[in-house]
């Protein structure tokens, strides 16, 4: 196992060992929804982790509403009711990671969306945005060097071209893994990534004539590949 997937799962484990302390501090202390947690120096200290561990903690369960931090005043606990807290808690606990084709999956039907919204919305900026993108996946392929990251900044140019700051989040999430895990699971070679480049034009096309059912089912042909590591189709 390679020394980085080690200390993330250490980083992952610790991170779910403060979250569970926080739920138990929060109990003990009987703490309600408005309370103010201690400062992220005293749960350090009290945890015996460094601050940055604390810090990442918090925002975890800030993601999921149930801690809120306020500027100069600190993080407070979320209006939800102590029982409905534990329980969500846990689930966080029992979160795992996604698994390489779990992400893959998600990621086509987030695209087959903002791909519609982004046909519809984009500005000119953002199509300028697009065709940069487009071009310098094409630059890669056609010197015959890897263009996997290239080719993902060109689906999250359209992601952000949608308008729906959610959806780009979902997207901005799940594609460092994406990009670590592409070549090990062998999804793509450069015959593909040469076709990509007619595919992504037509996407391109698609979305600058506005129409998001001929740019969502030019998006649909591009997956074709991805399609079938998902499905076995």
């Amino acid at each position: 196992m390679k020394l980085e997937i080690l200390a993330k799962t250490d980083s992952q484990n610790l991170q779910k060992t403060i979250i569970g302390k926080i739920g138990d501090l929060i109990n003990y202390k009987n703490l309600e929804p408005g309370d103010k947690l201690p400062s992220e120096r005293m749960l350090s200290e009290k945890f015996e982790v460094s601050r940055s561990n604390v810090r990442e903690a918090i925002q975890k369960l800030e993601f999921y509403g149930l801690l809120e931090s306020k500027p100069q005043s600190g993080t407070f606990i979320a209006n939800i009711g102590v029982v409905a807290m534990n329980g969500m808690i846990e689930d966080i606990l029992r979160l795992e990671d996604p698994d390489f084709k779990s992400l893959v999956e998600t990621r086509i039907l987030l695209e087959l969306k903002t791909v519609r919204l982004a046909s519809i919305r984009r500005s000119e900026d953002d199509l300028k945005k697009i065709k940069e993108a487009l071009e310098a996946y094409t630059k890669k392929v056609l010197e015959g060097e890897d263009a996997v990251q290239e080719d993902l900044l060109f689906h999250l140019a359209i992601a952000r071209a949608s308008g729906n700051s959610t959806m780009n989040t979902f997207m901005l999430i799940i594609t460092p893994e994406i990009i670590t895990n592409f070549e090990k699971y062998h999804v793509c070679d450069t015959g593909l990534s040469k076709r990509g480049i007619k595919e992504h034009e037509e996407i391109f096309d698609a979305i600058k004539k506005q129409n998001p059912q001929l740019a969502k089912a030019k998006m649909k042909e591009h997956f074709s590949v991805l399609y079938q590591y998902c499905y076995n189709v």
